[in-house]
């Protein structure tokens, strides 16, 4: 039995998408100020045999495709947290980081080449005061909370990127730094969110699949979180503005 989690042919689904679809991403206009400010976007990135989903390929890809192509792009990812607060590497190239397990080999060969982010993090690190440092790796590269989305929303590789990582579970002051980032949005810059609201492995099984089923806890979460949308008047791929 094939299905997202066992593909008869890992990353088809991906191969297919660089032939018919990727191209159309070179076409994409430039940000510009006239434009206003990037907007700041949640995603959910799920693991590598995302590669193997076609629907979720599209969707994102085509939502990408709705928006200027940024001057860059910070994204935080949960599979990160480090304090102080970190950036990954800003050299251009740098290797990805290959958080994960079980999964065919092809994934783990994967790559993504983005150019030097060295102005970003300059610009990161100018946004914050004195009492938040910021630290930056000379080494570290993507995860996959961050290449595995950014894959398909800029397949060519051709915008610098830099991670960020969570410094802490403390609401107020994540809040504090996400309000000092947002002058770099008014500069191009897209600031994105990568994650599930809900993350269970040991439930993805072949059943859950076939069934379309899922466990109580995680319906309830997304349930409340539709109430969230339907009750502020935002639809499901509503931007932060």
């Amino acid at each position: 039995m094939t299905s997202v989690l066992h593909p008869a042919v890992p990353g088809a689904a991906f191969d297919a998408f660089l032939r018919e679809r990727a191209p159309i991403s070179q076409e994409q206009r430039a940000w510009t100020p006239a434009d206003g400010p990037m907007p700041a976007l949640y995603l959910s990135h799920g693991a590598p045999p995302l590669f193997d989903d076609p629907v979720w390929i599209e969707q994102l890809f085509h939502w990408s495709q709705t928006l200027p192509k940024p001057t860059a792009v910070l994204i935080v990812s949960a599979h990160w947290e480090a304090a102080p607060l970190s950036l990954s590497a800003a050299g251009a190239a740098t290797p990805l980081v290959y958080d994960f397990g079980g999964f065919a080999q092809r994934y783990f060969s994967m790559t993504y080449a983005t150019p030097d982010a060295s102005a970003l993090a300059a610009r990161v690190a100018a946004t914050m005061p004195d009492t938040e440092r910021v630290h930056e790796h000379a080494s570290r590269g993507l995860d996959h909370g961050a290449w595995v989305p950014l894959k398909i929303m800029y397949p060519y590789a051709d915008v610098p990127v830099l991670q960020l990582s969570l410094p802490t579970h403390d609401p107020a002051r994540l809040l504090d730094i996400g309000r000092r980032l947002r002058p770099l949005r008014e500069e191009g810059v897209l600031v994105i969110g990568s994650g599930f609201m809900t993350h269970g492995l040991p439930f993805l099984t072949r059943e859950a699949f076939a069934e379309k089923v899922v466990p109580g806890w995680s319906g309830q979460v997304y349930t409340g979180f539709a109430s969230f949308r339907q009750a502020t008047g935002q639809d499901r791929r509503s931007t932060c503005r």
